[in-house]
């Protein structure tokens, strides 16, 4: 249970060092035997945090599965919008020990915000799903490096080829599955692999490329956009 003590302070938009992991692959898990009241099973959770207190907001960061039993809960419309309006991704509510069911009255609040409701049964402890979320979070975390690895492995290899301009964008393009293009220094294609994609895209990158390319020497771009004389 939360205290009203040393409430954190974390910097806006922090997130942890792992990937988040959709609501979806928690309800998954028959062990925990969670039930969705409410709301889509499709948002990501980057943390769990149990709190009993009547109004959580100070002690929320975003994005996390916010369980409770609702020892204090008195006025549920309330006290989801504060959810809400904290950012947490979903809420969790134990039937025991203090309600034998989730109060009507939460699951219609949740489902007007469209914030996710989970029913957690007297058989699962909070504890057991926070070990879930962080577990799945280690395999989601682990996936991704094999993933980035293997990227960097394939880049390498192709860059050691006799023609390594074609192998690298061909294994770039094939690792995106979308499009590789290296362009010249004065704005022009100069190879290309992958999937050809739409005219107008392909227009669209043209004319990034000619406001991220480089500049001639001795012209700048004023603030208004317009070039102007040459440095000395």
């Amino acid at each position: 249970m939360a205290t009203p003590t040393s409430p954190p302070a974390p910097e806006p938009g922090s997130t942890p060092p792992a990937p988040p992991v959709p609501l979806a692959a928690l309800l998954a898990r028959r062990d925990l035997g969670l039930r969705l009241l409410a709301g889509p099973s499709d948002v990501p959770l980057h943390w769990v945090h149990t709190s009993e207190m009547a109004d959580p907001y100070p002690y929320l960061l975003g994005g996390e599965l916010l369980m409770t039993a609702g020892v204090l809960l008195t006025d549920p419309a309330h006290y989801v919008a504060r959810v809400v309006e904290a950012g947490a991704a979903a809420l969790g509510f134990g039937v025991t020990p203090v309600y034998d069911t989730v109060p009507a009255a939460l699951v219609e609040a949740c489902a007007r915000h469209g914030l996710p409701l989970v029913e957690v049964p007297p058989k699962t402890p909070f504890t057991a799903v926070a070990r879930a979320l962080w577990r799945l979070m280690a395999e989601a975390r682990l996936h991704e490096l094999r993933r980035v690895t293997e990227a960097q492995q394939s880049l390498a290899t192709a860059a050691a080829r006799p023609a390594p301009v074609p192998a690298v964008l061909g294994a770039l393009a094939s690792r995106l599955g979308g499009r590789a293009v290296l362009f010249g220094a004065d704005g022009t294609e100069s190879a290309a692999a992958g999937r050809e994609i739409p005219a107008e895209a392909a227009g669209a990158l043209r004319e990034l490329v000619g406001v991220l390319g480089p500049r001639p020497r001795g012209e700048r771009a004023d603030q208004d956009g317009s070039a102007s004389g040459a440095l000395g």
